[in-house]
C-alpha cells in the first residue's frame, strides 16, 4: 500500500484488502476490454465489485458516442451509482486494465471508491502513480488505496496487439 490512509473516509477493512482474488476480477474487466476493441475502441476495460458482486461494468465507448468522458472507468462508476442508487461508491473497488487518467482518478476520489486495482500502467496519463497520483493527494478529503500490476502483461498485451493492428491498417 502506497500513501498516508489516516484520513480514509470509509469503511474499507484495510487487513483485507490483499484477501480478494484480484487475478479473478482483473479478468472481468479484460473481457470489457474486448468488448470495446470488438467495436474498434481502444481496449480498455472497468468493473466494480461490492461484497464480491459486480454492481458496475464498464469500457470505453468514446470514439462510438462522440464522448471523451466515456472512459471505461467513468461508465463504470455511472452503472455503479445507478445500480446502488447513490453517488458513493462505498466498500467498493475498481478493477481496470489500464492505470486512470487524470479525469477517472478525480472521479475515483469524487466517488469515494475506497480501492483501485489496475492492470498496466500509463506513461502518458497515469495518475495513480505514474506521472502523479490523484488517488492518495493528501490534501483530498479522500484517499484509494492503489494496487497495480494485476495480470499486467495481458492487459498491456491487449493495448500493443490493438495499436500494432491499427497502425498496419
Amino acid at each position: 500500500m502506497k500513501g498516508d490512509f489516516s484520513l480514509i473516509s470509509n469503511s474499507i477493512d484495510l487487513n483485507a484488502v490483499d484477501n480478494h482474488n484480484h487475478e479473478y476480477w482483473m479478468r472481468e474487466a479484460i473481457a470489457e476490454a474486448r468488448k470495446a476493441e470488438a467495436l474498434g475502441e481502444v481496449p480498455i476495460g472497468a468493473v466494480i465489485v461490492r461484497d464480491d458482486e459486480i454492481i458496475g461494468r464498464g469500457f470505453n465507448l468514446r470514439e462510438t458516442t462522440y464522448d471523451g468522458t466515456a472512459h471505461a472507468e467513468m461508465v463504470a462508476i455511472r452503472s455503479a451509482s445507478k445500480h446502488l442508487g447513490a453517488w458513493r461508491l462505498l466498500d467498493c473497488r475498481l478493477y481496470v486494465t489500464l492505470e486512470p487518467c487524470p479525469m477517472c482518478a478525480g472521479a475515483i476520489v469524487q466517488s469515494r471508491i475506497p480501492q483501485l486495482i489496475y492492470g498496466t500502467s500509463d506513461p502518458k496519463a497515469g495518475c495513480a502513480g505514474t506521472l502523479m497520483n490523484l488517488l492518495q493527494e493528501p490534501r483530498f478529503n479522500h484517499r484509494t488505496i492503489v494496487v497495480d500490476g494485476v495480470l499486467q502483461e495481458e492487459c498491456a498485451d491487449l493495448l500493443t496487439s490493438f495499436f500494432r493492428r491499427l497502425r498496419g491498417k
